[in-house]
């Protein structure tokens, strides 16, 4: 368990790259906290439906210390029960369904697994193929941004499909620590953009430009946006922002020692405030029937508000 600290870690102007004492009182105490986690067990969730106000209270505890918290309900998943128990669980930490997606079904869930469909088709992650480092939405406009979300295991791989996480405070700390010249590049409101993409039902999604590191419009906490793909994408045209780039893409390919790497089985899940991700690549079962699946939901809002 994550000791709770007197006094809330996050209470620390991140847009401050100036004022040096409150950071490194803040820093000590983030990196405190993810060490911690990386030992932790996932909380146990007995209905996912209906977690108690004791589960209720680790999850949120954990996703305010290092922005996320790996859980396990004790029930079996039937597919058919999924979807409206996460609606459930989501509505017990007042988030906001934001999958407006061309895939989201009638819950506002998005079912990650091989698919040939139209739509679908092409894409990684409806692919066994690998994911690289991303936050959720990270081509969204800026009123559409994700805050969190949660990815929920109703069938496994036989192999692969790990997860590597990592909290963008870490990295954001990283950054301050080694040059904080490429941080306040990557804070500038037109960093990164996303061109307008057509998509397979023939809408159009517009542009998507702004910061790699912004402000959470609901409480202010650092929020995020990358990918480290290198197609469909453009980066301010300056030396410290091309320089802050790559220094991202190369501290991610390193591998940073406060990383999480996970593999969820059936009934697991994640529950975060759009932290950092990928995906390793999988087996593809010989039957799609049991191919593996994830339930995905996006939120505009973070977990219990912090």
């Amino acid at each position: 368990m994550i000791p709770k600290p007197a006094e809330k870690i996050h209470e620390f102007e991140w847009t401050d790259l100036e004022t040096d004492q409150p950071y490194r009182r803040w820093r000590e105490a983030r990196l405190a906290a993810a060490e911690t986690a990386q030992g932790l067990d996932p909380v146990e969730v007995r209905d996912l439906a209906a977690p108690t106000e004791s589960e209720r209270g680790e999850l949120i505890r954990r996703c305010d210390s290092v922005n996320f918290a790996h859980y396990v309900a004790r029930r079996p998943d039937d597919p058919e029960q999924v979807a409206p128990a996460l609606r459930r669980f989501a509505e017990a930490f007042g988030l906001r369904i934001a999958e407006a997606h061309r895939s989201a079904g009638d819950q506002g869930i998005v079912a990650l697994q091989p698919s040939e469909e139209e739509g679908k088709r092409g894409y990684i992650p409806y692919s066994t193929k690998p994911l690289k480092w991303h936050t959720d939405g990270y081509y969204n406009a800026p009123g559409e941004r994700i805050s969190a979300f949660v990815l929920h295991c109703v069938r496994a791989a036989g192999s692969g499909g790990e997860n590597r996480i990592l909290d963008p405070e870490i990295l954001y700390i990283r950054l301050r620590d080694a040059h904080p010249d490429y941080l306040r590049a990557l804070m500038h409101p037109q960093a990164m953009t996303i061109p307008e993409n057509r998509e397979p039902n023939g809408r159009l999604r517009p542009a998507s430009v702004g910061p790699v590191f912004y402000p959470d419009p609901g409480t202010g906490r650092l929020q995020m946006r990358y990918t480290a793909r290198t197609r469909s994408i453009e980066w301010r045209d300056d030396p410290t922002t091309r320089a802050a780039e790559a220094w991202l893409r190369d501290h991610l390919v390193r591998g940073d020692p406060l990383t999480c790497t996970l593999r969820l089985d059936a009934g697991q899940g994640i529950l975060n405030n759009n932290v950092l991700h990928d995906r390793t690549g999988f087996d593809r079962a010989p039957d799609a029937a049991q191919s593996r699946l994830l339930y995905r939901v996006r939120f505009h809002n973070r977990i219990g508000g912090g």
